[in-house]
């Protein structure tokens, strides 16, 4: 394994958690969904909503793995098998954040499908909330793995 292939498996890692998690946490929320159109049609818009919001940890995955590939790792004149690593390390970190933010995001989705009916839709703005602190972690191991390659990049190693 050359260090270019170690650095950009690092940097696909990140698209990766976010594709993978992204998958459980709308699958989970969608199934709930299912049952809940089935006896509540009328809900269709909350519900798919709701469904949907574990997605985005993907396009989270995604633009640190472009950032990575377009901006960092072409900035860097020699890159060392320490800095190669160190973004394999990097892109592990992401990979587990946006794995498991998508993932719980998509449990929480589930929970809030699951009580539509019961309080007439009243629960959908309180799980649209409760599902935004998940998805802050999301967020975070973007912006902290996107900083640390670029603080990884910058170092003379």
């Amino acid at each position: 394994m050359t260090v270019n292939f170690v650095a950009t498996l690092g940097l696909a890692l990140g698209l990766a958690g976010g594709l993978a998690g992204s998958s459980i946490g709308t699958a989970r929320a969608a199934s709930a969904g299912l049952a809940v159109l089935a006896e509540e049609p009328g809900y269709f818009r909350q519900v798919i909503i709701l469904a949907a919001l574990p997605m985005t940890q993907t396009f989270y995955g995604l633009i640190f793995t472009l950032l990575g590939i377009t901006a960092v790792l072409p900035s860097i004149p020699t890159l060392t098998d320490i800095k190669g690593w160190a973004f394999l390390g990097i892109g592990i970190a992401v990979f587990l954040a946006e794995f498991v933010s998508a993932w719980m995001q998509g449990v929480v989705c589930m929970s809030g499908i699951i009580e539509i009916p019961k309080t007439k839709g009243g629960i959908w703005v309180h799980t649209m909330i409760l599902a935004s602190y998940v998805e802050l972690f999301g967020i975070l191991g973007l912006v902290f793995g996107y900083l640390m390659l670029t603080l990884v990049a910058g170092l003379t190693i």
